[in-house]
């Protein structure tokens, strides 16, 4: 399908074809570009017009450039602007503008990608949908999200993050949604605003650019909740609340099971039950508010419970997984959480209560007793506040079910030495050190949970326990797996 066409591109950006070429979708990695993409030569650790060459070569139909690079020839299908992320912008707008989408736009302090990723499940089972890819949600992420999308979306949803204050309101008026949702305000990035009312004003920012009859979808159970009310009321925006004190989608209970989360909810005073293939109240919450604000979009209420209950996290985002440690003895298996992508105060409070509620399996490994066991990562951005926010990691009411809890990092020796001398593990300065000792500190019924800040590649720590033996795909039998091996 014609995404961009030459001239359509040209006059979205106010840039200039050297030739005539359609693009069936845009890119800025030359890595997984595909046949027929704009390349997009931004400028970030590496010029992107440095790839312009391999980019045509691998069978992009343009480039996005400022100039004609070298080693490029002069006739080479190319769209020159002026700046190139302006240009990519460019494109954004003018896909946002052509398309009759009802669109959603999500922010907040922890759990936007996933909320993300449940809203397109939702969404994609009642129309044609668009949503970002990964985290695309930053500067560059957002407009990229929008010039990837057709004109004959149906459903649009858009993750919007921020470092700093200032970045979320020109990228929520670039996507100019009917929906926006802010999932929670917690304690990250703390380090660029002075406390986390300023995080919530920032968040709340997000409203800016909410279409006219638009609604705010926001959680009122967080500290900040009044803040948020307060500018959808200034706004003059419909405010939809959720949460344990959710006036509009109300979380009554939540039973979490082996790998379920099950739901009981009020959504306009009307019951609401719906599951969630994953284990934490996070994650309840999470799907509550996905709920309301496709009801928002309008969205069918009834059909969306049911696609949010086929959903489940994907890799560093909380899945869990099943490790045969023994191709022969095939029941000698631990589990696996991988939390590993990102981490903040408030996601790893909410990542260690679900390994405390998690089933151990007893009498199959050297140790007889079936343990739960953490491996985590500093927290970044966090500021001054920094040492003493992993320190009081100690002081949860989670820690007493864990029983080993492994610290990497500068910032996690403050929590390995505030832990209690039972369930103090190893402290390592690197997850390098601590993936060469994992073999050593797991085994058979163990359930473990890896967690970080994903500058602190604890993917290490996640790939060193896989290789421990053999993972299983969730539903399948671990003695399938070792016949298919």
């Amino acid at each position: 399908m014609t995404l961009w066409t030459a001239a359509e591109a040209a006059a979205a950006t106010g840039g200039r074809a050297t030739t005539d070429w359609v693009a069936t979708g845009v890119s800025i990695d030359t890595r997984t570009i595909q046949p027929g993409d704009i390349f997009v030569a931004l400028k970030a650790a590496r010029d992107g017009h440095d790839f312009v060459a391999q980019a045509l070569e691998k069978g992009a139909a343009a480039a996005l450039v400022t100039h004609v690079p070298d080693g490029v020839a002069e006739d080479a299908p190319l769209l020159i602007v002026d700046d190139v992320l302006e240009g990519l912008e460019g494109l954004g707008i003018a896909a946002r503008a052509r398309t009759e989408a009802r669109v959603v736009a999500i922010t907040g302090s922890v759990g936007k990608t996933s909320t993300k990723e449940m809203l397109r499940a939702i969404l994609t089972d009642q129309g044609r949908t668009h949503a970002s890819v990964a985290s695309y949600n930053n500067h560059w992420g957002v407009p990229l999200t929008l010039a990837r999308m057709p004109q004959d979306t149906e459903y649009a949803v858009i993750e919007i993050g921020m470092n700093h204050p200032g970045e979320i309101a020109p990228l929520a008026k670039m996507a100019r949604p009917h929906v926006a949702m802010i999932t929670t305000v917690a304690a990250a990035h703390l380090e660029a605003f002075e406390n986390i009312e300023g995080i919530a004003v920032e968040k709340a920012s997000i409203l800016d650019g909410l279409e006219y009859g638009g609604a705010a979808v926001l959680n009122n159970d967080c500290s900040t909740a009044a803040i948020l009310q307060a500018k959808a009321h200034d706004a003059k925006r419909r405010d939809i609340g959720f949460g344990e004190h959710g006036f509009d989608f109300k979380l009554k209970s939540v039973d979490l099971k082996r790998d379920t989360t099950v739901v009981q909810a009020e959504a306009h005073d009307a019951p609401l039950l719906f599951k969630i293939g994953a284990v934490g109240k996070h994650y309840a919450m999470n799907g509550l508010g996905a709920l309301a604000a496709a009801e928002a979009l309008g969205a069918d209420l009834a059909l969306a419970a049911q696609s949010l209950g086929r959903w489940s996290p994907y890799e560093g985002r909380g899945a869990r997984e099943v490790i045969v440690l023994d191709p022969v003895e095939t029941h000698m298996t631990l589990e696996l959480i991988d939390d590993s992508y990102n981490a903040n105060p408030t996601s790893m409070g909410a990542a260690l209560e679900v390994l405390a509620a998690a089933e151990v399996t007893n009498d199959i490994g050297r140790v007889s007793k079936g343990r739960r066991i953490a491996f985590v990562g500093d927290m970044k951005e966090l500021g001054d506040e920094g040492p003493a926010m992993h320190g009081g990691i100690a002081d949860l009411p989670s820690i007493a079910s864990i029983d080993v809890i492994h610290c990497i990092g500068p910032l996690m020796k403050h929590l390995h030495e505030a832990l209690p001398a039972d369930k103090q593990g190893q402290w390592a300065e690197t997850s390098e050190e601590m993936a060469a000792q994992v073999p050593r500190r797991l085994d058979s019924g163990d359930v473990v949970l890896v967690k970080g800040s994903l500058s602190m590649q604890l993917a290490r720590v996640v790939d060193a326990i896989r290789k421990m033996g053999h993972p299983v795909d969730k539903g399948e039998d671990p003695k399938d797996k070792a016949q298919k091996e």
